[in-house]
């Protein structure tokens, strides 16, 4: 069994919001939370917000294409809807994603 790790990217079954199907998706996992993993969406469109964030090392990673993580975009998916491992964050996109993060990421309640 392969172990899933934060920092890690694969490749979900991402399920609609009308709950009548799923798509093939990449996500990063940015943490465990017993069966469940919170997800970012990983996408090839370029950002269009300040949370949208550039992989630099994106071929390193494992991804075939230029990609953004939208931390904007989190999903929380059970584990069994991952179906494959890219791959792993290199620890500068890490880091970028973390200063992100903690500049833009604050409840507004």
């Amino acid at each position: 069994m392969t172990i899933i790790e934060a920092g890690d990217l694969w490749v979900a079954n991402i399920p609609f919001s009308t709950g009548t199907g799923s798509k093939k998706r990449p996500i990063l996992i940015l943490w465990l939370d017993g069966d469940d993993a919170i997800t970012a969406a990983i996408t090839s469109v370029q950002p269009r917000t300040r949370t949208d964030v550039i992989l630099d090392n994106w071929a390193e990673s494992g991804l075939r294409v230029e990609s953004t993580v939208r931390l904007s975009r989190l999903v929380c998916l059970e584990k069994s809807l991952l179906r494959a491992k890219i791959g792993r964050i290199s620890d500068t996109d890490a880091q970028n994603l973390r200063n992100i993060w903690d500049m833009y990421i604050k409840p507004e309640f």
